[in-house]
């Protein structure tokens, strides 16, 4: 969300794709090696991930996920509050999904909607946005002192290239669903949303849970950064795996089976391809 006023940002060389790749899983074996350590230790990891609209906080989230255990691991994408957790405090439904021991939680988007879209669309009022910035260093403090290793992405997009990814969004019938009628205000809305964005960042920039930004102009780029920086806010330690003995496959017993011909298969369309 960083203003156009600020100065032109240095332009992001673009990965190879071929290095891109070999990379990325490179770091998503470290991500691995993070996870079993997390396990071990009764670790809780919980990272933010905010941004512009179409800034690719959901491709990074993506990579970050892909080989991760989901029974430890899991994201966090709020829809709307709904009436009744309209009339609770603020944080509290955000709270009831932080991790517990072992486990990691990415948060597609948290409490920061309040500084950022409800601040700009006018969906909370003056006294509300107050609050939740007297509040939410506080409530992150309380979190880090409880051992829990908070992280806060911001992913940094240019206006042209955020331009360029809805436009592509409109024709592609597989992501036409991510380009909403907020999503396009967006555009027209540009410099309100870097006025939140820095007045978030004043408040909310404590050493304590820093925020850490991310050019995301190069999509690879952003992703490789992501996870190498999340690896080095982690004190793991790489865990030799438990042994694995494969057991004899007994022999057939002998039992008759039901002709194949007495099933259901799935058609073979792979085969007229």
């Amino acid at each position: 969300m960083a203003s156009k006023k600020q100065g032109k940002k240095q332009k992001t060389r673009r990965v190879d794709k071929q290095k891109y790749e070999q990379e990325l899983k490179r770091l998503q074996v470290e991500l691995v090696s993070m996870q079993q350590w997390v396990i071990a230790a009764d670790a809780r990891i919980l990272v933010l991930f905010e941004g512009r609209d179409a800034a690719g906080k959901g491709g990074a989230i993506k990579r970050v996920m892909q080989y991760l255990n989901p029974r430890h691991a899991r994201v966090v994408a709020l829809p709307q509050p709904t009436e009744r957790e309209k009339g609770q405090w603020y944080f509290q439904r955000y709270i009831e999904r932080l991790p517990t021991k072992g486990e990691i939680v990415l948060m597609d988007r948290s409490w920061y909607n309040r500084a950022g879209v409800e601040r700009v669309m006018g969906y909370c009022t003056e006294e509300e946005y107050d609050r939740f910035l007297a509040q939410a260093p506080v409530v992150e403090q309380m979190l880090v002192d409880d051992g829990i290793i908070l992280v806060k992405y911001w992913y940094s997009v240019s206006d042209t290239e955020q331009e360029k990814r809805f436009r592509s969004r409109l024709n592609d019938p597989m992501r036409r669903w991510k380009l909403s009628d907020t999503d396009l205000l967006s555009i027209t809305k540009w410099e309100d949303y870097s006025q939140a964005k820095d007045a978030m960042f004043d408040v909310t920039d404590r050493a304590h849970a820093p925020w850490w930004s991310i050019n995301s102009d190069d999509k690879r780029a952003a992703r490789l950064n992501t996870i190498k920086h999340l690896l080095s806010q982690v004190p793991y330690d790489r865990l030799d795996p438990d042994e694995v003995d494969f057991p004899e496959r007994p022999a057939p017993a002998g039992t008759a089976r039901p002709p194949l011909e007495e099933l259901r298969f799935v058609p073979d369309h792979a085969a007229t391809l």
